[in-house]
């Protein structure tokens, strides 16, 4: 038996780790684009741009673990065509991997919106290790930084940002910041934070095109105003990547669809961690979680139901970010709630939300308590139990 893996991220050290402590003894080769081995994300645009950590201290595993458990690593190639009746993965090097169960965990690429010089060389993302060198090599060369997007990657920039001294401004779209994730109160809370440190933040203004000029960009924005940035960082979210599972015909929506046991329409392909969604009876719906815990406990299922341990998958989702000295932590999905109850003062900075649908708690977010943080989501997994 031999299992393939596209994607080299925390879902796919995860499943070749609980692998191999289920006493799966057979091949495992693991396929990333990227020339590193797995490492951990969250810190990118945090600890690692700000330059408290370095690589070799993002990787999740250090080489020689991986050596000693026999999971073969094929970096910085990409999976270019997956032949399902042949059960085989066509490199961009020319070599082709037999497989006898294939793994997707090919992640999410950053949104690039469809306006005039979103491409611009003054134009960067923040997804990887190599995106994070680029930008920290033009940060520091920059007096005058301009975000797309007010959602968690964009503030925490911003917060390292002012902390090294240099002008930042905010553009988005919404009427407020997090808006997708999160309610009125806290999103007044950040708004108040980052001001507070010298952000200029343009709520309600989308972005009209970029120019580049001979010293610095223009950003328009739709109230007709140019902003002047050294450099704009696009922080409008990310994209499943789903283009080799739906050339493969494996069905899509939104992501790689999968059942509560991560299989695709194909019993023998799966799909884990950013890409893959699923149904869960807790909330209702069909989700695609772009997480820490999602990538990791999604694995560990995955791999259990492949070593003929059916696990299925539904978890309590949660998040959290650093911004300045404050820590936001947030358990369950706020999304579609009926109810909203403000614990604390948030004026003091120490205060959690709950959130809840024909009466049951569906989420809490919670500001510096991580108290209300742990008993809500003990109380989420009590009260959303399907």
């Amino acid at each position: 038996m031999s299992i393939v893996v596209i994607g080299a991220g925390q879902a796919a050290a995860e499943l070749a780790v609980t692998l191999r402590a289920g006493g799966y003894a057979d091949s495992i080769k693991i396929v990333g684009d990227e020339p590193y081995l797995p490492y951990q994300r969250p810190p990118l645009s945090k600890d690692y741009f700000s330059g408290k950590t370095n690589e070799a201290k993002l990787l999740l595993r250090p080489e020689n673990f991986w050596r000693d458990q026999s999971i073969e690593f094929l970096l910085g190639i990409a999976a270019e065509k997956i032949d399902r009746d042949r059960k085989s993965v066509s490199m961009s090097d020319g070599r082709t991997l037999a497989y006898e169960t294939l793994v997707l965990a090919t992640g999410t690429t950053a949104r690039v919106p469809v306006i005039p010089g979103m491409k611009l060389p003054c134009v960067y993302p923040l997804r990887s290790i190599d995106d994070v060198k680029r930008l920290r090599a033009a940060t520091d060369a920059a007096k005058h930084i301009a975000i797309v997007g007010g959602g968690y990657i964009g503030l925490e920039t911003a917060a390292v940002m002012r902390k090294e001294g240099r002008e930042v401004t905010i553009i988005e779209a919404e009427d407020r910041l997090l808006k997708r994730v999160t309610s009125q109160p806290v999103s007044e809370f950040y708004e108040r934070l980052h001001r507070g440190h010298g952000v200029d933040i343009r709520l309600s203004w989308r972005l009209r095109s970029i120019e580049q000029g001979n010293e610095n960009c223009l950003v328009w924005i739709t109230n007709g105003e140019a902003i002047a940035a050294d450099l704009v960082l696009n922080a409008t979210g990310a994209v499943p990547n789903v283009d080799l599972a739906l050339a493969s015909g494996i069905v899509c929506e939104n992501g790689i669809a999968v059942d509560e046991f991560q299989r695709t329409n194909d019993p023998d392909v799966y799909a884990i961690g950013d890409c893959a969604r699923f149904p869960s009876r807790r909330f209702g719906r069909k989700l695609r979680l772009e997480c820490v815990q999602n990538a990791f406990d999604q694995a560990k299922a995955a791999a259990n139901n492949i070593l003929g341990k059916p696990s299925a998958y539904d978890p309590v989702p949660w998040f959290w970010s650093d911004q300045y000295d404050v820590k936001f932590q947030s358990a369950g999905l706020s999304e579609g709630h009926d109810e909203l109850k403000v614990n604390g003062d948030p004026a003091s900075a120490h205060f959690s939300v709950e959130y809840r649908r024909d009466g049951k708690l569906i989420a809490v977010d919670a500001i510096s308590d991580a108290r209300a943080y742990m008993m809500g989501r003990k109380n989420i997994a009590a009260e959303t139990a399907a």
